[in-house]
């Protein structure tokens, strides 16, 4: 009677080890992305690698193979995508990119549906004690020869502003700013090695001195140089004869120069329409933007190493475990 008990345990035990293998094979055939492989792009920003490897963890919960990002400048992430050597970006602002997406094919080419992550604003701050004491609160008073030579850091007597790299998509705004304005004369846009540039100027601030720059949000700089404590927002006029998509006054009557953004998922038609999972995927994520500025600022703090940003990834899906969970369980749903 035992042997026969220990017989039966025995097969009961390899029934269900059988039936287990089975469901976990049938499980991994039904990923919609198995055998697919995705390679993401991110720009020379390392703060954009957070909000993209949130994506690429979404994309391997659905099978897919994803590959470390590549990193390149944004007009060139365009290009890449749109050809189909990349898979997708997650760094794609509108307006402010607008012209990468049209130059290089738009909708024929390009996948762009959902937004992302909301309301990234841009413009030129300059400190706050300065503001203070010379009552400026417009670009166009950087005319003055007096205003420009407070924030000078090279001699000449012109402001310097602390600008874009070149490739960015943000340069060509600030050079339309300082052309359509009349403020080549007075000011010079300083260009090179953002991430150098802007510890120089948080150097400058820190040591008592008058700072001019531009910045964008979500982007760790706001933290330490906090907007409306330390600096303030440049007011800047439309430029002359302009309309349509060059007025850039908010709907609060503010104007900063710059419409509010929000960024998209860009990614490659051709591979979303074979990969409808993943293209229900980019439609419905979003990360609020306070959450990528927060991460910035770990990075910005020493936490910058690419096992910090993969424990950060980790810390912000555990709390959006729900959310994640949501989006993955949408987008399988997609293909069936």
């Amino acid at each position: 009677m035992n042997q026969r008990n220990n017989r039966r345990t025995a097969l009961t035990g390899i029934v269900t080890a059988v039936l287990l293998s089975t469901a976990a094979h049938a499980q991994a055939q039904d990923l919609p992305g198995k055998g697919v492989d995705a390679l993401p792009l991110l720009g020379t920003v390392d703060e954009e690698m957070f909000q993209t490897l949130i994506v690429s963890r979404a994309l391997e919960k659905l099978g897919y193979s994803v590959k470390a990002p590549k990193g390149l400048e944004n007009g060139t992430e365009h290009v890449v995508v749109a050809q189909g050597d990349a898979t997708f970006m997650a760094n794609h602002w509108i307006p402010l990119h607008q012209s990468f997406y049209d130059r290089n094919g738009g909708a024929k080419v390009f996948y762009r549906e959902g937004v992302f992550s909301t309301n990234a604003a841009q413009g030129y701050l300059i400190d706050k004690a300065t503001a203070d004491k010379y009552k400026i609160t417009d670009i166009m008073q950087l005319k003055d020869p007096k205003i420009a030579k407070l924030f000078d850091t090279d001699g000449d007597g012109k402001a310097d502003l602390t600008g874009c790299n070149p490739g960015w998509g943000c340069e060509l705004a600030i050079n339309k700013h300082l052309k359509g304005l009349g403020l080549e004369g007075s000011v010079t846009h300083r260009q090179g090695n953002y991430a150098a540039l802007i510890a120089d100027t948080i150097a400058r601030y820190q040591s008592g001195k008058p700072v001019l720059y531009y910045v964008w949000t979500p982007y760790w700089v706001n933290g330490v140089l906090q907007p409306g404590k330390d600096v303030v927002w440049l007011q800047v006029p439309n430029i002359p004869g302009a309309q349509g998509d060059d007025d850039t006054r908010l709907p609060n009557g503010k104007n900063y120069g710059f419409k509010v953004n929000n960024q998209y998922i860009l990614a490659n038609r051709k591979w979303t329409d074979a990969n409808p999972a993943a293209a229900k995927l980019f439609a419905i994520m979003q990360v609020p933007i306070e959450d990528i500025t927060a991460q910035n600022l770990l990075m910005r703090n020493g936490e910058n190493k690419t096992a910090d940003i993969n424990r950060h990834v980790d810390s912000w899906i555990k709390k959006n475990q729900a959310r994640f969970d949501g989006w993955v369980k949408e987008a399988a749903a997609a293909v069936k």
